[in-house]
């Protein structure tokens, strides 16, 4: 039963060694941290919540880039040119072919219907890059609350253990008291004294959990790592039967969900890609005007100039005939709308069932707790009943080790319902963006 306790200690240190993320230096020596100041911190200094702000930032250039391509362009150009002393003979009339310089500005205004669906797709992409910005923001918060309530009931551990690890030394003293004045028998201390040893392994390995819980929040609070962190809220202010009954009892609303919003604009982009894919075979239009000036490098007054000053064009393309290209490229945008239709429906209902079970388990995990609470209560009134009849000659070392053991299985039951708790809340809260 004492190797419960050591799963416990295992099982934590595992859990928190998921959660340890890109990390910068940071001078502090001593931090005092609520649950709430240590997510917003954790938020604040998460190197990978800087590169999604970033990206955010990149789909909203993107996203003007392509409006962009819809607004007048205009071009400036210069050319040299020189003939090398070359003369034109037109019908006896010699026409000198100087160097020249031609200075243009060309101005254009480009129309098809996809550079207007193009602008839409920018713009759904940076939608899309401002909820995943959340969902990171979201995921770190939910880190850094695992960590904080790990290192309390990793605390919590440490206290029960240390509450029986006195008990006993206190009962293995007044045990060999009595050995060496004959009034006892050696085994019934060496029973105990093996007890002890092995209370005094488990406090050991929960000291190491701790110490790695505490050292994977100082990670991703980005402090340094002799930085002392004190933990201001007690595991009682956070088992609440208020705020249990307040996430059981809460509707869902799947639109505040951050999957189904990525799911959801993941749809829509699908959809305007389709409709690019059409539009790119409908008609295009070109409109400009171009203003040019050449300076001709002589004096010679044969000179012809044929460029006009200023010249206005339009260009209309229209697509013809592709070879069934155009039309397969739509069939294939068609079927993946379709297709993201389909995972769009299924996210939904996994959402649905997901809230149902995560419901669920929250219940069923808080009632463990009740149980497993209730549990330890009786169980510490019999060791501690045992205890006192030992030490008053009515039980027998035996007694005392077997309610012992009770007691420290008790205590491993307890602690692993209040991860169990505690989990379960965090997955429902991260379901309803809580």
């Amino acid at each position: 039963m004492i190797f419960n306790i050591k799963k416990v200690a295992v099982s934590v240190c595992a859990f928190v060694a998921t959660v340890l993320p890109a990390f910068s230096v940071y001078a502090a020596e001593e931090l005092s941290l609520s649950l709430k100041q240590a997510m917003d911190m954790a938020v604040e200094r998460n190197n990978t919540l800087a590169n999604a702000a970033l990206d955010i930032r990149i789909a909203k250039a993107n996203k003007w880039a392509a409006i962009a391509a819809m607004l007048p362009q205009v071009t400036a150009s210069a050319d040299y040119s020189n003939f090398m002393g070359y003369e034109m003979d037109l019908r006896g009339m010699t026409i000198a072919m100087p160097p020249y310089v031609t200075l243009g500005v060309r101005s254009s205004l480009t129309f098809t219907p996809a550079l207007l669906v193009n602008a839409q797709i920018s713009d759904i992409s940076a939608k899309m890059s401002d909820i995943s910005l959340h969902q990171s923001e979201q995921e770190i918060s939910n880190q850094a609350k695992t960590l904080y309530l790990s290192a309390l009931v990793s605390e919590e551990v440490l206290s029960l253990l240390g509450r029986n690890l006195e008990c006993l030394q206190r009962l293995h003293d007044m045990t060999m008291t009595s050995v060496k004045v004959g009034a006892g028998e050696q085994t019934a201390a060496d029973q105990i004294a093996v007890q002890v040893a092995q209370l005094e392994n488990s406090i050991a390995s929960s000291k190491r959990a701790l110490e790695m819980t505490y050292n994977s929040m100082r990670l991703l609070l980005d402090v340094e790592v002799d930085t002392e962190i004190n933990l201001t809220d007690s595991l009682d202010q956070l088992l609440t039967l208020d705020e249990y009954v307040a996430l059981v009892g809460e509707e869902f609303d799947m639109e505040r969900n951050y999957s189904w919003q990525l799911a959801n604009k993941s749809t829509e982009l699908s959809k305007k890609q389709l409709e690019a894919t059409i539009m790119s075979g409908l008609p295009s239009l070109t409109a400009y005007h171009q203003y040019s000036y050449k300076e001709y490098l002589s004096k010679d007054a044969n000179v012809m100039n044929m460029t006009p000053p200023n010249m206005v064009g339009a260009t209309l393309s229209v697509p013809l005939f592709t070879s069934l290209q155009q039309t397969k490229k739509v069939e294939a945008a068609r079927h993946a709308y379709k297709k993201q239709l389909n995972t769009m429906h299924d996210t939904e209902q996994q959402l649905q069932v997901q809230h149902r079970q995560l419901c669920y388990n929250l219940s069923t995990a808080y009632d463990t707790y009740n149980a497993q609470r209730q549990n330890l209560e009786v169980t510490q009134r019999v060791f501690d009943n045992i205890s006192r009849r030992y030490e008053l000659g009515y039980s027998s070392a035996m007694d005392l080790t077997n309610t012992g053991t009770t007691l420290i299985s008790a205590q491993s039951t307890y602690i692993q319902s209040i991860m169990e708790f505690l989990n379960a809340q965090i997955a429902l809260e991260k379901l309803l963006n809580k």
